[in-house]
Parts: C-alpha cells; sequence; structure tokens
C-alpha cells in the first residue's frame, strides 16, 4: 500500500479538501470503563477523521498525568492489547474513520512482533504510533507492518534538529505527527510565533500531511493553527470529556463547527 493513499492519508486529505483541519482524536482503550469502549469509540469516530487508540503502559513517559491515570485504570481493569484487538474485530458497525494504535513498544514486543500485524490488520488498524521506537531502530517494525499495508507515524518536536527533522519527514507515514512543544502530553499551550515557524519547516519537508498535537483544547488553538497544519490531535483534553461522563462527539465537533 502507498503512504500516499492510506486510509490514514486519505481521511486526512479528505477534511482539507472540505475546507476544514482534519481531527485524530485519542482515547485510552477501555477508559473511563471497558464496557463503554465500543460505544465511545463509535462516538468519536462520527466526529474524527482519525481514531487514535492507546494501549494502556505501566510508563508512558510521554504522557500527562490524564493519560496516565486512564492508563493506570484500563490496567486495573485487564485492558490488553489483546482485548483491545478482540473488540475492534467485533466492532459492528464499523466506524468510519481511520484506526490507529498508540503504543509504546514493549506491549507490541510482548503480544509478538510475527503476530502483531496480521492481528492488527484484521482489527481494522491502518497504521501504528509507537513513541519509545526511534526510526534508527524500526527495521524489524516497519517491513513487518507495511507487509500488511500498516503504517508507521513518525512525531518529531520543536527541538529535533533540522537535518533530522528532513529525515523523519521522508521516512512518515500516514501524517507526520508534530509535537507543539517539548514535555508531556496534556499541557496547555499557546501558539507562538515560535510554533508556527516550525510547523511550516515541518510542513516543508514533509510528503504526507502533518497534523499538530500536544496540548490541544480550544477552537481558538484549532482556528490558529488550522493554516499551517492538515489535522490536530486531540487526546488528554478529549479523555477528560470521557471521565466526566460528556458527549465526546459534541467536543470535537465545538473545536472546528
Amino acid at each position: 500500500m502507498s503512504t500516499s493513499n492510506n486510509p490514514i492519508t486519505t481521511a486526512i486529505r479528505r477534511a482539507t479538501a472540505a475546507g476544514r483541519p482534519a481531527l485524530v482524536a485519542y482515547l485510552t482503550a477501555g477508559f473511563p470503563s471497558r464496557q463503554h469502549f465500543r460505544e465511545h469509540l463509535l462516538a468519536i469516530a462520527t466526529e474524527a477523521e482519525v481514531v487514535e487508540i492507546g494501549v494502556p503502559f505501566t510508563d508512558p513517559m510521554a504522557d500527562g498525568v490524564t493519560i496516565q491515570r486512564a492508563s493506570r485504570a484500563a490496567l486495573e481493569a485487564g485492558v490488553t492489547l489483546e482485548w483491545i484487538f478482540s473488540e475492534l474485530e467485533n466492532l459492528q458497525p464499523k466506524p468510519a474513520a481511520a484506526l490507529l494504535i498508540m503504543s509504546y513498544l514493549n506491549p507490541l514486543l510482548a503480544f509478538g512482533l510475527e503476530r502483531l500485524p496480521e492481528a492488527a490488520a484484521r482489527a481494522g488498524i491502518s497504521g501504528f504510533i509507537v513513541p519509545d521506537l526511534p526510526n534508527e531502530e524500526s527495521g524489524e517494525m516497519r517491513p513487518a507492518l507495511s507487509a500488511k499495508g500498516l503504517t508507521l507515524v513518525q512525531m518529531v518536536t520543536p527541538v529535533t534538529p533540522e537535518a533530522r527533522l528532513k529525515t523523519l519527514c521522508v521516512a512518515a507515514e500516514g501524517f507526520v505527527y508534530a509535537v507543539t512543544s517539548t514535555g508531556i502530553t496534556g499541557k496547555n499551550f499557546g501558539a507562538t510565533e515560535e510554533t508556527i515557524a516550525y510547523l511550516e519547516r515541518v510542513r516543508a519537508a514533509a510528503t504526507v500531511p502533518v497534523c499538530a498535537g500536544f496540548g490541544i483544547r480550544s477552537r481558538e488553538q484549532v482556528d490558529r493553527l488550522k493554516s499551517h497544519v492538515d489535522g490536530v490531535i486531540v487526546g488528554s483534553a478529549l479523555v477528560e470529556v470521557l471521565e466526566r461522563g460528556e458527549d465526546p462527539a459534541a467536543f470535537l465537533k465545538s473545536l472546528w463547527a
């Protein structure tokens, strides 16, 4: 599968063609309850072009307190990658949004790289984000996923050196995940001129769409970013909406409609 016409890229470009930024929405699988995972996923998929499904992990080093809390609760409820794939494989109706797995490397290795791509493809997954897998160490993961048409999204940050940024943008599949600020997820951020200039550099180097993430919580932020990226990634704010028992689709729609 070409990285330029996979379901993730296609979904993002469909939104931009309609004149709005794509929404990439994150939820921690099984949080706030295992019983409502499918319901929450389908609701989110009505407004998001891409849904990023987080695999709970004991040491989510890139994530802030909200996702740490969600991850811990999901683990305590018995959520595993095996369970996630089973839930997705049996999900009806199938969501219109493209689906991504966001996982640290350890759960993927524990599941088994030899069976991961096939299980993911059966579950309707289109790609993976693995925050602690450097591009230079993806020599086994990338071809294994590619054999099943699965993409491996690359992350860049404001402090990524220019030469490395270009390398990562060339290697990126699905979209480039442009982290808006250094540190962990969940912190509210201001879209400064420096941030905008960084996003423009990423966009100039990328051959796939660029989506900005970390700290996006408001329509004002989306309005500020939309001319400089192809999509926005909403994580901690959406997890908090689910935690409060509010309507996730209504929240996502409020970010752009």
